[in-house]
């Protein structure tokens, strides 16, 4: 059986006990006393039951009344918990972003930009993911991530929504007993003979495709991780390609960082999100925070020649 019971009807029955009385009662709910008497009428003749025992002097709760009243304030109090949490979640005063990038980002990009985040908004949690690309995009697609980050142009369906956030210009890691490590840009031709330890699955889509084949790497040493490839760089010859962002990751396994040009490639660096009608608050903060840092970015490398931040795009190439 279905009562069709109003919250009104049951916070009028409440104020009517707290107060002990309808016209204290009806002037704590800004009522009159007539409207307040009806609320009460209502709910009671929708239950069937006598929920209070009035006389000239004072109202009480009847048995059924009794028995009703602490149910009524758990579910009132439910309601109220639950508005609280979704006010709390549109101030931003707690929320929830499930973050996943690549390690090349993970070891550069993020650590600053997840710290600045947090300070901006304390209450919100940031779960970050670790994982490669492709783990990145399956994230987003069964919902386990609500950011990613990688490289643009691996998109393959109009699901995700792809925000260009920069563009940063690859350079060569060397040994530091490398000839060419003297601190001065390299070209592609000067490394040719030099085995490419490579930590980046789309490199012949995203980085040698802009490179004149017969200054491609003879020789491409496979690994899965920027930390691999660059530990493994400091015991044997070759070369490792990262973005310029990753200077300090870099030097700090103690090798020579230096730009590579002719040509100079750039590495295009996106966040990935599903439309904003589908992210929550905290969601749609982060990714808001994230565009607005990567365009304080730009301001900031304006000299260097590459625009940051472009319109995002559901497919970027």
């Amino acid at each position: 059986m279905t009562f069709e019971v109003t919250l009104r009807q049951l916070r009028a029955f409440i104020t009517v006990l707290e107060c002990g009385s309808f016209s204290v009662a009806a002037d704590t709910m800004h009522l009159s006393q007539a409207a307040l008497s009806g609320l009460v009428k209502e709910l009671e003749s929708r239950l069937g039951v006598r929920l209070l025992d009035r006389n000239t002097r004072s109202v009480s709760a009847s048995v059924v009344g009794t028995a009703f009243e602490p149910m009524v304030r758990r579910v009132l109090a439910d309601l109220d918990e639950a508005l609280e949490n979704v006010s709390n979640l549109k101030a931003l005063r707690r929320g929830l972003v499930r973050v996943a990038a690549p390690e090349t980002l993970s070891c550069t990009l993020l650590p600053e930009l997840v710290a600045g985040y947090g300070e901006r908004h304390p209450g919100v949690e940031i779960r970050f993911d670790d994982v490669p690309i492709e783990q990145v995009l399956a994230n987003l697609h069964n919902g386990s991530s609500d950011i990613g980050f990688g490289p643009a142009g691996v998109l393959t369906d109009d699901a995700i929504q792809a925000h260009l956030i920069r563009i940063d210009p690859l350079w060569a890691a060397l040994r530091p007993d490398d000839p060419l490590a003297t601190g001065k840009p390299v070209s592609w031709k000067d490394l040719r003979e030099r085995p490419l330890i490579n930590y980046m699955p789309n490199l012949a889509l995203n980085v040698l495709s802009n490179v004149p084949s017969r200054r491609h790497p003879e020789q491409i040493v496979p690994v899965h991780r920027v930390n691999t490839a660059l530990s493994l760089l400091r015991v044997r010859p070759g070369y490792v390609i990262c973005p310029s962002m990753a200077r300090s990751l870099v030097e700090g396994f103690g090798l020579v960082f230096v730009p590579l040009c002719q040509p100079a490639v750039s590495w295009r660096i996106a966040l990935f999100a599903r439309a904003r009608a589908s992210l929550s608050p905290a969601v749609e903060s982060f990714l808001d925070y994230t565009l607005e840092a990567a365009q304080v970015d730009e301001a900031a490398h304006v000299p260097t020649g590459h625009p940051v931040v472009a319109r995002s795009r559901s497919r970027l190439g």
